[in-house]
């Protein structure tokens, strides 16, 4: 497509996003919801719109190749993602549940069940690819050297005589020829028992011929029965032309023109970097003077005026107050030199102890009185709705109109720069004349305010010692004196660095819920299907450490836990969530650390290099596989050497001291959640996603991609509705194991006169046990235990209204008293 198609994509989607920004900033306030259901039904659309706005933003931004265009739909894609992150936060809190259920909302959009899928922006990837294969070669290559240093020494080679080299090659030659003598002479019976069973007497030529014609006649036309009603579901669309199944002359070049797309962003991009450099030295040679000079003028006018005012030369503001962007902002000198006073008084009369107490009760019960009056259900404030209103008021005074007939390359704007850049060279400029200005403020005041000098020093220093005296304590580095790669170095060779599996979430097959809704209005809480799983992962792992900006403004998940049986996933899952976002991966289960870093001082160690690492390399993940190990009842008596629980309180710690610029994920995995303190457990994930065996649905998907990635191929004679009807119970990994047992090298070798068939993958699933109903319904049980899930049952059961009613006539009552 064309550049002016991506152009109008864009233009589109600004449309819907002005109406979704209406419907959200009403110039009138909506009034508060007091259906749950009907306010749930208004996020739940707000949420599959902003979805399919943010699945065109990201193909329009893909393919643009206007750098400064591309800046601003970048802006505006980070925003709606941060948007959908903040509505999914929102309806979990609302519905308590980690999974929604959409499927009137998508009836009512006219929308299929696809278009929910949380589409990744391929920018995650692209636009790091060296950083990504710089690290990916960086491990892999200490990996090598770990195993090359490790790897024992070659065995020697026994020395061997000629008379007993003859003898080891004669006795495998007899057996040899011993195998083939007994498979002849097994031949031999069976041929002489053939020729004994047949009747003496001469064979009837007309019944000969008259069988012979039978057969061909119905193998030909088997044959073209065969032929025609593959036609036939050729024409109604049912199968895949096998001349189709090549890529088309047109695919072709899309692909040639999408890879010529690729190269010119790259070009544009190195020239609009060129021109902002050439551009910025432009602005500072030809008007760096004459803005400096302005400004002194300015700030001396302020001075006098001031002086006139006042009687007094004022106080320069400091950097952190803005400097003298506060003199050219428009106000009075007495205005500026009130807000200054007001400042001061502020920092030293903090209120302390009881008047601190005084002021916050006063403030809970402002609180309380305004939720009473306004009893119901309200959006939670949003931190991207501001910028999408930017980005949105952007385009409209500077794209929408603006005619490009003359730019068909589709080149940066120099005027653009110019208005860009003079604001960042006057903040320059601005800095050099604040220091020039308060060096010749000072010596106004020496020269006119004599008696006044030894005051402003005197408040100058209690104003440097107030400020020192904020400064916070830092966390200590322990490894100040080391290196990036040494410190990777050593966490490869202890096993806590690990490289990821080529795996995308893509991959982790799964049909939509479809009855979710259903069963949710007749009181019965479905189980999520794989779908879903993978939608979640999205959502809380991959938008957040894709994006920076993102991450910094998103509600702030430090840790989840995949719950759910062994099989199901969850390992592919972490590794997926590393591949779709470039991260690096670290290894903190019980077992991986178990006897490494001993000590008090060597595991603060061991947690101080993972983090800082994972700091310096983020994205990151950290895994911690097996995770109910760390949080035990009752440790076994097999395990109790290896220490598993010595994580337990220091691995909280540092996970405490993650913040919102820091891109690092801790995900756990357990299968048996039942056996952890599940207080413990949950104080340390705040995100607790429940995996459940496949539904019949994901069954069928994965059996039919399976065992073509395999090598095999489905056909008529397999019957995958009955495969995937018996095997209710089985997980993927379950599966995979069944295919990689019937699917060798000489049955795939065997498919075109042999198809496959079901019944040939029921014995090796017969050796495997299946999850029961039993242990899926003790994690469900479990998973009501967790602080989400006793939400979800006393809102099912009408008792939250209760609480909260109490909780209100309580706080009436204090306030009486």
């Amino acid at each position: 497509m064309s550049q002016r198609t991506y152009f109008q994509l864009w233009a589109d989607v600004q449309v819907e996003l002005r109406r979704l920004l209406d419907e959200e900033l009403p110039a009138e306030p909506l009034r508060p919801e007091k259906d749950r259901v009907v306010f749930f039904q208004r996020l739940a659309t707000f949420y599959v719109r902003y979805i399919q706005t943010l699945r065109q933003l990201e193909e329009a931004y893909d393919l643009m190749v206007h750098p400064q265009k591309r800046r601003l739909v970048r802006q505006i894609l980070d925003s709606v993602m941060g948007r959908v992150l903040e509505l999914k936060n929102e309806m979990v809190e609302k519905e308590f549940s980690e999974y929604h259920y959409m499927d009137d909302v998508l009836h009512d959009l006219k929308l299929t069940p696809a278009e929910l899928e949380i589409p990744i922006p391929r920018y995650f990837l692209r636009e790091r690819s060296k950083e990504v294969q710089e690290r990916k070669a960086m491990v892999a290559d200490l990996l090598k050297m770990v195993e090359m240093n490790e790897s024992p020494e070659p065995q020697a080679v026994k020395h061997m005589s000629p008379e007993e080299a003859v003898r080891l090659v004669q006795l495998a030659e007899r057996a040899r020829q011993g195998c083939l003598r007994a498979k002849l002479n097994v031949e031999c019976r069976n041929m002489n028992r053939m020729y004994r069973t047949k009747d003496s007497g001469a064979a009837d030529m007309e019944l000969a011929a008259t069988c012979i014609q039978k057969v061909w006649r119905s193998f030909v036309s088997r044959r073209r029965t065969k032929a025609e009603r593959q036609e036939e579901m050729f024409f109604l669309g049912m199968i895949m032309d096998p001349k189709h199944q090549l890529p088309s002359p047109a695919e072709t070049t899309a692909q040639a023109n999408e890879a010529c797309t690729r190269v010119k962003q790259e070009e544009h991009e190195e020239a609009y970097q060129k021109s902002i450099e050439v551009v910025t030295n432009q602005l500072r040679d030809m008007e760096g003077h004459d803005m400096s000079k302005t400004m002194k003028e300015q700030i001396r006018q302020w001075f006098i005026e001031c002086r006139n005012a006042t009687g007094v030369f004022p106080d320069y503001p400091d950097e952190e107050d803005g400097g003298s962007a506060l003199i050219f902002a428009q106000k009075n000198p007495q205005q500026l030199m009130e807000e200054l006073a007001e400042k001061e008084v502020a920092a030293n009369n903090k209120p302390k102890g009881k008047e601190e107490k005084k002021e916050k009760g006063k403030k809970d019960e402002a609180k309380d009185d305004k939720e009473e009056e306004a009893a119901g259900l309200k959006m939670m404030p949003s931190a991207f709705l501001s910028d999408l209103e930017e980005g949105h008021k952007t385009f409209v005074d500077f794209w929408q109109t603006r005619d490009e007939s003359e730019n068909f390359i589709q080149r940066h704007e120099v005027e653009l720069i110019k208005e860009e850049k003079r604001k960042v060279v006057e903040e320059e400029i601005q800095k050099q004349v604040d220091e020039q200005m308060r060096q010749e403020l000072a010596e106004w005041k020496l020269s006119v305010d004599k008696d006044k000098g030894g005051k402003a020093k005197a408040n100058a220093k209690k104003k440097k010692a107030s400020k020192s005296g904020k400064k916070k304590k830092k966390e200590k580095d322990l490894t100040a004196d080391r290196t990036l790669e040494s410190l990777c170095q050593e966490l490869v060779e202890q096993g806590l660095l690990k490289q990821a599996d080529r795996v995308r979430l893509q991959d982790y097959l799964g049909d939509y819920s479809y009855l979710g809704t259903t069963l949710r209005q007749n009181d019965i809480e479905p189980m999520p299907s794989l779908s879903d799983v993978r939608q979640v992962l999205s959502l809380y792992a991959v938008l957040p450490l894709g994006s920076q900006s993102v991450h910094e403004k998103a509600p702030l998940v430090k840790a989840m836990l995949l719950v759910g049986p062994s099989g199901v996933g969850k390992k592919m899952l972490v590794h997926a969530v590393c591949q779709e976002t470039g991260s690096t991966m670290f290894d903190l289960s019980p077992l991986n650390t178990a006897g490494k870093y001993p000590g008090k001082s060597g595991l603060a160690m061991m947690l101080h290099l993972v983090f800082k690492v994972a700091r310096l390399l983020q994205p990151s993940v950290i895994w911690v596989e097996d995770a109910e190990k760390m949080f035990y009842k009752k440790v076994p008596k097999e395990e109790k050497e290896l220490d598993p629980k010595r994580l337990k309180k220091d691995l909280l710690k540092s996970l405490k001291l993650i913040k919102g610029e820091d891109r690092v994920l801790l995900i756990g995995t357990t299968k048996d959640p039942l056996s952890a303190d599940i207080k413990s457990l949950c104080k340390m994930y705040s995100k607790i996603i429940l995996i459940p065996r496949p539904d019949y649905g994901s069954r069928y998907i994965l059996w039919k991609r399976l065992i073509q990635k395999q090598g095999g191929e489905v056909t008529e004679a397999l019957d995958l509705s009955s495969l995937a009807k018996i095997t209710d119970g089985y997980t993927p990994g379950h599966m995979v194991q069944a295919i990689q047992s019937v699917l060798t090298k000489r049955r795939i070798l065997m498919q075109t006169s042999r198809p496959l068939t079901a019944v040939e993958f029921v014995p090796p699933l017969a050796k495997i046990d299946p999850v029961f109903q039993e242990e899926e319904e003790a994690l469900k049980n479990w998973y009501a235990k967790t602080p989400l899930g006793k939400k979800r049952i006393k809102a099912a059961t009408g008792k939250e209204e209760e609480e909260a009613g109490k909780g209100k006539n309580t706080k009436k009552k204090k306030k009486k008293k």
